[in-house]
């Protein structure tokens, strides 16, 4: 059986990636809204301590998945705020369950419009020159980070869209196999 957390927690992130495609920008209206519904959510129907161990754990585990890829320029903020209010939905757990489907569709949809765009090498080089001065510094290399260079992007992806998908998967993973 649904339940109202995941059939909103649903509609919202379907707004996100909508909005997403067509404006390329997710609104900090939703964001806000969202995070302020699973708050009431949480503190109406969860157990004693769900705010702390659900809303505020998840929306943490959330943004900071997401942060990295944010410092090294690889989404917008927009997305990091919008998987902080998946995981306030979701709870920490599942955040991360979450995380990592969309990590895997962004990286589908990534190589799709790369492929659709015919920007093979040059997303290649970009890659590279984002996470080799990353690795070099965890290896202990003292290296300043080096921004990529304007106009080297390969195009930008409504990134929205692979949270919705992650999204969708780790909700409803469940009822399909009942």
């Amino acid at each position: 059986m649904w339940t109202a957390t995941e059939v909103l927690l649903l509609w919202l992130v379907l707004q996100a990636a909508a909005t997403d495609l067509a404006l390329r920008k997710i609104p900090n209206a939703l964001v806000l809204g969202g995070l302020l519904l699973a708050l009431v959510l949480h503190g109406l129907a969860g157990p004693p301590h769900a705010l702390l161990t659900q809303w505020l754990a998840g929306l943490l585990a959330g943004f900071f998945l997401f942060l990295p890829l944010y410092l090294l320029r690889g989404m917008a903020a927009g997305d990091v705020k919008l998987m902080a209010m998946v995981g306030a939905f979701s709870g920490p757990l599942q955040a991360v369950d979450i995380a990592l489907l969309s990590f895997a569709a962004g990286g589908v949809l990534g190589l799709l419009l790369m492929a659709a765009s015919g920007q093979w090498r040059r997303g290649l080089a970009n890659l590279r020159a984002m996470l080799l001065p990353a690795l070099l510094r965890l290896a202990g290399v003292p290296l300043q980070p080096v921004p990529l260079q304007p106009g080297h992007s390969v195009g930008g992806m409504p990134y929205g869209v692979a949270v919705a998908l992650g999204t969708a998967g780790v909700v409803l993973a469940p009822h399909c196999r009942a």
